[in-house]
Order: C-alpha cells, then sequence, then structure tokens
C-alpha cells in the first residue's frame, strides 16, 4: 500500500499542509511527498529547523505544566497539529488529573489522529475547526462541554499565527479569544520572526506561497501586539530555545548552539 492510498477524506495529497510539515521535522510518520518537499527546502537553508521544531514543543510542554502548577485546569490547543508525546493531556494530568483539554485543527489528518488517540480519554476531545473562526470554535460543543470560560482557561496558540496572514487579522482572533477568558488565564504562543534570516525567509515563502502551509513572518514588535491585555511571564518573548520557567527547570536542555537560521520566538501571556 502506498501512502496515497492512505489519504483520508477531505484531503489532498498535492497541497502541503503546515501540520504535516510539522510533523515531519519532528520526525513523525505522517507527512506527503508534498509536505517532505517543503521542508527538506526548508532544512537546505535553516538545517536547524528539527532542532527549532523540537524545542518549540519543549517550550509548549514547559507552559502548560506551568499554567496547571498555577492551579488552570483546563487547556484550548488551536493548531494542535498531529498528535506528539508527551501531549498536553499528558503532561497537565502529570499535575492534576482533573485537567480537561480540548484540540482543535482544521487538518483532517490531525484529526482522525486526535480521534483515534482520546478515544479513551474523558476530558478530552479532538475537533476539526479553524481558529480564524473564533466563534466556531468557541460554540462547538465539545468546548462548551469541556472548557467553562468563567474559570481560568489556558489557550495555546503554538507555532500557528505565523500561517495567519495579516488580511485575516490575527490580533483580532486573538482578543476574540481574550475577551471570553477569565482573569488568571494564559496565552500560550510561539511565532516565527521576520528577524530570521532573509534567505530562510525567502525561501520558505517561495515553497509555500499560496498554500495553507504559507507563512508571515512577523517582528517582535508586531508580536509583542499580539500579547495586548496580558502580563508577559517568565523572560518575557524570547527564541524559543531560551524560554524557561525557573533557572533550574530540568527540561532546559540546550538544544541549539549558536544562532539558529530559522528564528522562532515564545512567550507566555497572563491575563490580570
Amino acid at each position: 500500500m502506498t501512502e496515497l492510498d492512505r489519504v483520508p477524506p477531505g484531503v489532498d495529497p498535492s497541497v502541503p499542509s503546515s501540520a504535516r510539515v510539522y510533523d515531519y521535522l519532528l520526525g513523525g510518520k505522517d507527512h506527503f511527498a508534498v509536505d517532505r518537499a517543503v521542508a527538506e527546502r526548508l532544512l537546505a537553508v535553516a538545517p536547524d529547523s528539527r532542532e527549532v521544531a523540537r524545542a518549540n514543543r519543549r517550550f509548549q510542554v514547559l507552559a502548560v505544566r506551568h499554567a496547571a502548577q498555577l492551579g488552570v485546569r483546563q487547556f484550548l490547543d488551536l493548531g494542535t497539529g498531529i498528535p506528539t508525546s508527551p501531549s498536553i493531556h499528558e503532561t497537565v494530568r502529570e499535575v492534576s488529573p482533573a485537567c480537561r483539554v480540548v484540540y482543535v485543527d482544521y487538518d483532517p489528518v490531525a484529526r482522525l489522529h486526535a480521534q483515534v488517540l482520546l478515544a479513551d480519554s474523558p476530558g478530552v476531545a479532538g475537533i476539526q475547526a479553524d481558529l480564524r473562526r473564533p466563534a466556531e470554535v468557541l460554540a462547538d460543543p465539545h468546548v462548551t462541554g469541556l472548557i467553562d470560560f468563567d474559570q481560568p482557561v489556558c489557550v495555546l496558540m503554538v507555532g500557528v499565527l505565523h500561517f495567519v496572514m495579516d488580511h485575516e487579522d490575527p490580533a483580532g482572533i486573538v482578543a476574540a479569544f481574550r475577551e471570553r477568558m477569565a482573569p488568571g488565564s494564559h496565552l500560550v504562543l510561539s511565532h516565527a520572526m521576520a528577524e530570521s534570516p532573509p534567505e530562510a525567509v525567502a525561501q520558505l515563502q517561495a515553497a509555500t506561497a499560496g498554500t495553507p502551509a504559507q507563512g508571515r513572518f512577523r517582528t517582535r514588535e508586531e508580536v509583542l501586539k499580539l500579547f495586548d491585555g496580558f502580563e508577559l511571564i517568565g523572560p518575557g518573548l524570547v527564541p524559543v530555545q531560551d524560554w524557561y520557567v525557573t533557572e533550574d527547570d530540568e527540561l532546559r536542555i540546550p538544544l541549539l548552539t549558536g544562532k539558529p537560521h530559522l528564528r522562532l520566538d515564545a512567550g507566555v501571556g497572563r491575563l490580570p
């Protein structure tokens, strides 16, 4: 059986997916030739992109664990991608088994994997939806059934908003969720930066132009504006490999040496 024989309904294997490209960089198996081609073009100009992807994943683990340690018991992951261990629910339930998680992605492959993974996980759900339509996400019965927005919630937008173009109003998307979040809630966000080397930016944009995997590299000032209304915690907005909660955090293991070819910055905001 070839990979084209196992294409899920609704998936066009000739169009790259940001979720599947990321899966390839993380060493997963759920991607097609078109996704590998995009990833390899990126690796050609930014050979440490796998390490950046792993550092991004580690940032997510640190951030959600920290939120759970502060008492947050609800997590809404927007742009989940292909499930990777340790998952969010695995991580936060080490802190408290009462934690509830909803995974959201518009990619049918990501949704199918989430459904299989979560089949026997009460208090955890995976839905197919687009964060570009916040009202639809917030009205989904899985979200309303598991997330109580009168209580603190951790909303994740990890490595996803750079796939939202300016005309799709990324700041407005963040604001739509922020307006529903109770004091003490957290926003966990990472974003591809315009401060990345120009050659890497140009190559990636050329490889993905006009596809769902096209990216918008934003400046530090533009990304900081996405945190309007939140107070940045920890080290603030920093390269993803440099984000930490405490200096002695056992997961703060160097993954990158020197300046990465592709810069991804990360931050966690708390709603006062």
